[in-house]
């Protein structure tokens, strides 16, 4: 595995993103944490702080001057990005027909417009080093829907339309664009968020059956990351334990 790389990971106080914090830095990679929850982040600097190569920030990924604090953060304390993960998600449950103006671009915000403002301000880093990997996390959701989350869903489907269409546009820079799909993942706020019922489904319906756990997607975003994905870009790699088979 290659290291000594600038690793930036949004949502990285989430049980998926601190996993990918943790595995990264193990790695010997630097890695730059940006999260909007103050909390969340306050307890994973209180793992990582003793490490230099980890710096954080709290920010809001919807707001363009927090994309511009951002920026500058990474700048001041790494000078580069070679990996940018944006890992950062809002799923409520909400159905249509209750769903106001404020609910869909409240999540279109943050697991789309974020994902493309995190790509667009970072991108120019990436060029003047003539390598970058752009991960993203889309969801298995977008290929069967899921009541009450059209939201969710939809902005999920655009993560994989926009890092098809950007694949496109950075490749000649020797950057790679590339989704991950999660199935249904236990992480915190999904045990606390969703109906029971909807989480104690899913193993039936995968070839695996058990319940998805953050460290089973660290392996498919370390591969991305590699070496060995250097001729993979514009793809969707589905890690969803084989409920759905595309």
């Amino acid at each position: 595995m290659q290291k000594d790389r600038v690793v930036v990971i949004t949502g990285a106080a989430g049980g998926i993103g601190s996993v990918l914090v943790r595995r990264f830095l193990a790695n010997g990679d630097a890695v730059f944490a940006i999260d909007v929850n103050l909390e969340g982040l306050g307890a994973l600097d209180g793992i990582h702080r003793s490490n230099r190569r980890y710096a954080s920030i709290t920010a809001d990924i919807t707001e363009a001057a927090s994309i511009q604090a951002i920026t500058t953060a990474i700048r001041e304390h790494f000078e580069e990005v070679n990996i940018l993960i944006n890992c950062a998600g809002f799923y409520p449950v909400v159905p249509f027909e209750q769903m106001q103006l404020d609910d869909w671009q409240k999540v279109i915000a943050i697991n789309l417009t974020g994902t493309f403002s995190m790509c667009h301000s970072l991108l120019p880093m990436m060029k003047a080093k003539g390598w970058g990997r752009i991960i993203n996390f889309s969801s298995a959701s977008i290929f069967e829907g899921v009541a009450g989350q059209t939201h969710y869903v939809a902005a999920k489907a655009g993560v994989v339309g926009l890092s098809r269409s950007l694949a496109m546009e950075v490749g000649q820079y020797g950057i790679t664009v590339n989704c991950v799909a999660p199935g249904l993942t236990l992480t915190p706020p999904v045990l606390r968020d969703l109906p029971q019922e909807l989480i104690a489904e899913q193993p039936k319906l995968r070839a695996l059956k058990r319940d998805e756990q953050a460290d089973d997607l660290a392996g498919a975003v370390f591969f991305l990351a590699s070496p060995e994905a250097d001729f993979m870009s514009g793809q969707l790699l589905n890690v969803d334990g084989g409920k759905i088979k595309h």
